[in-house]
């Protein structure tokens, strides 16, 4: 018998309208570099919801198909987001399973009013209260849920720590597995935060953390 395969699939953030050269690349050759299978799935972008969602359950089922028998997502901000979305609301196909997130700066909220172009990208202007709750994180954790590895920084103003914030509780209220960081200075899109004072921590925590969730049977 063959020993399980993992495979992580790395989403860059962007605000559903871009996506940040920093977080795709440089974060599958760290790892690579841990021994890691790993691919940037560059979603579609200036869509609306479900489109990005369903286009990485479609890259779910590839790399299932090519034999990985474990996903993990890493995902930043905007991509944060389409990561949580579909390891938390997973579709019919089994092969559409998420094993782990690694979610960094993430926004988890389609109820806040921060990050809003985001919002009016992904959901439109006239977004029901019952669509924008339906696509926040917190509103789809249920005990079957994956495990989670939540970062942030303090000092982010563009997608305040109030995200993961959101997430965490209810992660925490599921009794689902999860590690929070947030460091207290950095700004938004830090990617690898290379040079960026405590939050450069964020990779090696990350690391032993994902070492974990892929000895897991």
């Amino acid at each position: 018998m063959r020993p399980a395969t993992t495979h992580l699939i790395v989403l860059p953030g962007g605000g559903y309208a871009s996506h940040a050269p920093h977080e795709a690349e440089p974060v599958v050759a760290w790892l690579s570099a841990l021994g890691l299978s790993a691919s940037v799935f560059r979603y579609p972008l200036h869509v609306r919801h479900p489109a990005p969602l369903t286009a990485l359950q479609a890259e779910i089922r590839r790399r299932r198909d090519q034999g990985a028998d474990r996903i993990g997502l890493i995902g930043f901000s905007a991509g944060g987001h389409l990561a949580g979305l579909a390891a938390l609301a997973p579709g019919d196909d089994p092969r559409e399973s998420v094993q782990f997130a690694v979610l960094g700066y993430a926004i988890t909220s389609m109820e806040t009013d921060t990050y809003r172009p985001a919002r009016l990208i992904l959901l439109g202007e006239d977004a029901s209260p019952h669509l924008r709750r339906r696509t926040s994180l917190d509103a789809l954790v249920t005990e079957a849920s994956p495990p989670f590895f939540l970062w942030h920084t303090a000092e982010d103003i563009y997608v305040p720590p109030e995200h993961t914030y959101r997430l965490a509780s209810a992660l925490a209220a599921h009794e689902v597995p999860h590690t929070v960081h947030v460091f207290a200075h950095g700004p938004h899109s830090l990617g690898l935060a290379e040079g960026a004072g405590q939050a450069a921590a964020w990779t090696k925590l990350a690391q032993s953390w994902i070492a974990e969730q892929v000895r897991m049977p």
